[in-house]
């Protein structure tokens, strides 16, 4: 994966829908921001009962979006990432539709879970109220089989039924994905929800021992075939730290929430301690398509004696500080409020969760291409949007609220703002300073700031380039409507030394 700044996008939210608009989008209005993109699932259907992340056939591309050539031709000039699902397909696959029909005499009986698969003597309460699950009630779905009622597993929404990885047929399903994506002009793999992927009748069925076989013989699969492979796991940090050594890539969900709570509270202790232990192999983001993470940063949701990088109420606080920056939209679109029931994360923009603020939005984008790993923007994001409660009202879905679609007018309406402009002033300095191919290195000063340092050094040790970011969340004083900046930049290039300490009003740029 290069080194460069990247894009996390839906086919369909770019332009007129298809991924030739968003090719076009791309070497066009975004030359030089974004190296490379991540297209959420493009499978059909692009937009079933969990917005592609439910696939009823994972190798055929939607052709409402278009097909694998054009995934080949946006391949010239981006490096692509596509999504494995690897927990759960779609009901509506010919596969389960098989063994709804057929039952037992099915030859795809044994690739599905039933509850009776992972308790065959049957599960005591205990055992039951012990799964974990990030939605409320137990993970199964009433569905008839060849004439019998059978309790299928389903981790995430009842059209989402679960695969036995343990199985032949699972285990060659899924090397079958592996197969159609090494063969289609695709550089990475992030395996969904891989963490639920290995269940265990002794256990949460949530990243235990058996879950992390799973990834490492996935990971071994994939290296194989040239593919390089992120894992997408929202869990305890500690879990997180473990996870990073058996694979590629970890996205770093941690930092998202940290940063809000540097800002809400004008402390960076905790964000400096997270530099201090975090996985350097990650992807950095500040949003994705689901939300704002928050189980990240907590306790352990599955024993609470092992503390998290703030305290619990440091993470309640935080959460309502969101709500109130949004003045109730992202209360209104999380948990309860909406029908995806998400228990551990808030939904809203970034943009939003920040009330709109400028100038800490650019700064929290600069921390997050300073730390070590490789930088994705989400879409929205990188237009700096707002919440689409339109959206929300219309689909009832909670993470809606940041799935906006944006008619190429709309993309140009929004390149003209001057946050917008500064985000890709950023992007392509970051892509383009040398320094940020050499090393790193940060110091904190207590509680009240943070300097984040790359030094490039020539052959003879003399430096060539260098780029500092400090960091100082209290400057100008806290609170969404306050319009200061809270980042300085120092950097030295072939044109020679620079500063600025308004990203906004003077973008960095790299001679």
């Amino acid at each position: 994966m290069k080194n460069k700044v990247q894009l996390i996008t839906y086919a369909d939210r770019l332009g007129d829908g298809t991924i030739k608009s968003l090719t076009d989008i791309l070497r066009t209005r975004f030359q030089g921001v974004y190296e490379g993109v991540h297209i959420l699932p493009f499978f059909t259907p692009f937009d079933g009962a969990d917005a592609g992340f439910d696939p009823i056939d994972h190798t055929q591309v939607d052709p409402r979006l278009g097909d694998w050539n054009d995934v080949a031709e946006l391949a010239k000039t981006h490096d692509i990432m596509v999504d494995t699902i690897v927990n759960h397909m779609s009901w509506e696959s010919k596969q389960f539709q098989d063994v709804m029909k057929n039952g037992e005499n099915s030859p795809y009986y044994s690739m599905f879970l039933t509850m009776s698969s992972v308790f065959p003597d049957g599960a005591t309460e205990e055992q039951l109220a012990g799964i974990y699950r990030p939605r409320p009630g137990l993970p199964f779905t009433h569905y008839t089989w060849g004439g019998k009622t059978r309790l299928v597993w389903t981790t995430f929404t009842p059209q989402q039924v679960d695969i036995d990885t343990d199985s032949e047929e699972g285990w060659d399903y899924l090397l079958s994905i592996l197969n159609h994506l090494s063969e289609s002009h695709v550089k990475s793999i992030r395996l969904d929800a891989v963490g639920y992927g290995a269940k265990d009748n002794h256990s949460s069925c949530f990243m235990t021992p058996k879950s992390f076989q799973l990834i490492e013989r996935i990971k071994q699969e994939a290296e194989s075939r040239g593919l390089e492979t992120l894992i997408e796991v929202h869990s305890y940090y500690k879990k997180q730290v473990e996870i990073a050594h058996k694979v590629d890539r970890v996205y770093d969900f941690a930092l998202p929430p940290l940063l809000l709570h540097s800002i809400f509270t004008g402390r960076t202790d905790a964000l400096a301690h997270w530099v201090d232990v975090r996985p350097n192999n990650a992807v950095t983001v500040l949003d994705t398509h689901d939300g704002i993470g928050v189980i990240d940063i907590g306790s352990d949701q599955l024993d609470r004696s092992l503390k998290g990088l703030v305290p619990d109420e440091d993470v309640d606080n935080l959460v309502n500080t969101i709500h109130a920056n949004t003045h109730g939209e992202s209360q209104a679109a999380t948990g309860a409020a909406a029908s995806n029931l998400d228990l551990y994360q808030v939904n809203s923009t970034y943009y939003s969760a920040l009330g709109c603020n400028d100038q800490h939005y650019i700064a929290t984008r600069a921390v997050q291409f300073f730390l070590p790993g490789v930088p994705q923007v989400y879409y929205v994001g990188a237009l700096a949007g707002a919440n689409d409660m339109d959206l929300l009202h219309r689909t009832k879905v909670g993470r809606d609220i940041n799935r906006h679609y944006y008619a190429t007018a709309e993309v140009d309406e929004q390149l003209e703002r001057p946050v917008v402009q500064a985000l890709n002033a950023l992007c392509r300095f970051r892509n383009e300073l040398p320094a940020f191919d050499g090393e790193f290195s940060y110091a904190a000063d207590g509680d009240r700031s943070l300097t984040m340092t790359w030094t490039l050094a020539g052959a003879d040790g003399t430096v060539e380039s260098s780029a500092e970011l400090v960091f100082e969340p209290n400057r100008g004083g806290l609170g969404a409507d306050v319009d200061a900046s809270i980042v300085t930049l120092r950097w030295t290039d072939s044109a020679g030394d620079h500063e600025t300490d308004d990203l906004i009003a003077t973008p960095p740029v790299a001679a």
